[in-house]
């Protein structure tokens, strides 16, 4: 099961940064969640108004960890801010069924991270 749920989360990876919703929402639970230091537990509505800002396509993040365990895929990649400035995220991705049913997200910091 840990290969298909990564394969499901690489293909939502995909349709965010494709800015393709319909994609998206075919991966999702109908009680999808979606929660972040700024959200907790958005659903299906909620999430595409916070989240799915009116943008052009973009590439996809450099992937650093992809670990399925089960229905759980564990993910941390970099990406880039629309100002350029890069960071790291790490999100955890619970599904059912197939699809996804909830995503944690946990924010990181701006790259290069220094001591301070």
């Amino acid at each position: 099961m840990a290969e298909n749920a990564i394969e499901i989360v690489r293909r939502s990876y995909a349709a965010y940064a494709a800015v393709d919703r319909p994609a998206y929402e075919m991966l999702m639970a109908p009680d999808f969640r979606f929660t972040s230091p700024l959200d907790y537990e958005l659903d299906h509505d909620a999430y595409f108004a916070r989240c799915w800002p009116d943008r052009a396509p973009r590439p996809l993040p450099h992937f650093l960890r992809l670990v399925g365990e089960g229905d759980t895929v564990f993910v941390t990649y970099e990406d880039r801010k629309p100002d350029g400035t890069p960071f790291r995220n790490t999100e955890i991705f619970t599904l059912r069924d197939g699809e996804i049913a909830a995503v944690e997200v946990y924010f990181g910091w701006d790259l290069p991270k220094t001591a301070q």
